[in-house]
Order: structure tokens, then C-alpha cells, then sequence
């Protein structure tokens, strides 16, 4: 088993991307050529609360010559905040996969209680629309790109804020699981649980702190320190949160499509005061898959 002593400064390393899967623009197969053209060694497909587009991801980073890291994104309600989880190196297990399952169902329901307040507005037929994307559940994502086709906003910014934001005409409240119960889906099928982009959370200092002991207390192992989008004060802050609260570190772009800013692999590395996340030690009740302690 690898530790962050052996990890190689050369290694490119992008834990947390985005597919057609969930609310990605590029294909599974195409996101991995896409990382691979940018130097990725290694590759997390972390899709929202789905694992469908792993097996084609994983075929394409055999053909190129990558790691691929069976990942997903778990959507979770802590104090009525949606908090991610995101769960690396994952493998099969029922009560995970039927969890997931739970998950695509909420989804679906979701979607069409927005739709259904988008044609009150004005705006009918959103949910054949975003529902004929690839059969996949659709998300708030979906239906802003649908949103600003139609012209009823400029962009993703102006569509959130006017429709699908917590204060806008169509937003719906999710009804996600507990990070607890995240946390414990992603050990039962062997993977490891990071709190997703703490600082993308709109929350103060303090109650970024509270909700890193929360994770922790229900069994968190790690926190994404480096993001597409940390400032340098944000890594700074993120090596303090980690510290802290005895987290692994991870990092990862977040890519979703072009147009974002954002792209596979284009990430600062991680602080050398940090522990990296694929140094978290197997045990016997999580047996987690090496394939991803081999980074």
C-alpha cells in the first residue's frame, strides 16, 4: 500500500469530474481523453449519486494508459444546508447500491416538481426536455442550460438566481440523505468519504468548522483542499480544516463542461503539511479497493 512518501511529484492527480452520467457535457469515455490530453495520471469519475458511467470510464483509461478511480458524489442535508460527499474508490455493495437508487429517485421527483413550477412561470415542457438527456436523472444543471436556450436567463449565474437558486420561482427543497448515512454507503462498499469543496458552501468560518466536525463525528476521512476554484487563502484554509479535524486531504477540478474556467488535471498540488487522502489506511471491516492506493 502506497503512502504520500511514495507518491511521485510527477503524478497528475484529478479526484472529482463529471460526466453525462449526471451533469457532465462530455461523455465518460470522452472526459478520460480529455484528462488524459492533459497530462492525468489519475482520474476520479465522482458522478452525481450514480456509478453508470464508471465501467466505460474505466475502459477508456485502459486504452489510454490511466488510473481510473470508481468514485461518485453523494448529495446530502446537514442543518438544511445540501452538503457533498464524495466517495473514492467505491465497489459494489447492496445497501450502497440501493442507496444510490434512493438517490436517482429523489432526482426524478425533483425535477419534475421544478418543471411543473417552470410551466406556472411560463416555461412549460422542461421536463421532456432535460428527461431526454441520456436517460440519466436530470439536476438543477440540466435545467438551467434548458433555461438559458430559452432565453429566460443570460447564464447559469442569472438562471440560478431568477429560478432554481433557494430563492428563485422554481426551487424545489431536496430531500437528500444525512452525511452519516453517506459516509456509511460509500465504507460499506469499500471506498473513502470526502467532504466535497468546503468552500463552495455559502457559510461562515465558523460554521465551516462546525460542519467539519460533523463530518467527522459521522465518520468522515478526508476534505478536498485544492478545487478548480480554492484561492490561495482558501488552500491555506483548507491545510488549517484538515489539520484540525485530523482530515486526509484530496483534491480535485470539479470539471463539468468547457466554458467554466475549469479543466481536468489543472490543479494546484497539494501542501506538503497535509496527509493525502490515498494514504488512508485499509481495514478489516472496509476493504477497500488498492487499485486506488496505488496513486
Amino acid at each position: 500500500m502506497s503512502n504520500a512518501s511514495t507518491v511521485s511529484p510527477a503524478l497528475c492527480v484529478d479526484l472529482h469530474t463529471h460526466s453525462t452520467a449526471s451533469d457532465g457535457a462530455l461523455s465518460p469515455a470522452a472526459l478520460v481523453e480529455r484528462a488524459a490530453a492533459g497530462g492525468v495520471t489519475t482520474l476520479a469519475l465522482t458522478d452525481h449519486d450514480t456509478v453508470a458511467g464508471v465501467a466505460a470510464a474505466r475502459e477508456a483509461a485502459a486504452t489510454a494508459g490511466m488510473q481510473l478511480v470508481a468514485g461518485v458524489e453523494i448529495s446530502t442535508l446537514w442543518e438544511r444546508r445540501e452538503i457533498h460527499v464524495v466517495g473514492l474508490g467505491v465497489g459494489a455493495h447492496p445497501v450502497f447500491n440501493q442507496g444510490l437508487v434512493h438517490q436517482q429517485a429523489q432526482r426524478w421527483r425533483r425535477a419534475e416538481q421544478i418543471a411543473t413550477k417552470l410551466a406556472k412561470r411560463g416555461y412549460p415542457g422542461a421536463y421532456e426536455a432535460v428527461a431526454g438527456e441520456e436517460g440519466r436523472a436530470p439536476g438543477r444543471a440540466h435545467f438551467a442550460r434548458w433555461l438559458v436556450a430559452q432565453g429566460a436567463a443570460r447564464d447559469f449565474r442569472q438562471v440560478f438566481k431568477r429560478f432554481l437558486g433557494r430563492n428563485g420561482h422554481a426551487w424545489v427543497r431536496p430531500e437528500w440523505v444525512s452525511m452519516a448515512t453517506a459516509v456509511q454507503w460509500i465504507h460499506l462498499a469499500g471506498g473513502v468519504a470526502v467532504l466535497a469543496h468546503p468552500f463552495a458552501y455559502a457559510m461562515t468560518g465558523a460554521w465551516r468548522r462546525r460542519l467539519c466536525e460533523a463530518f467527522v463525528e459521522a465518520g468522515g476521512d478526508g476534505v478536498e483542499v485544492v478545487t478548480g476554484r480554492t484561492t490561495p487563502t482558501q488552500v491555506r484554509d483548507g491545510i488549517g480544516l484538515a489539520l484540525r479535524h485530523g482530515l486526509r486531504a484530496s483534491l480535485g477540478s470539479d470539471f463539468h463542461r468547457d466554458g467554466s474556467g475549469l479543466e481536468p488535471g489543472r490543479l494546484a498540488s497539494l501542501p506538503e503539511a497535509v496527509t493525502p487522502v490515498w494514504s488512508v489506511e485499509q481495514s478489516a471491516t472496509r476493504p477497500t479497493d488498492l487499485s486506488f492506493r496505488s496513486v
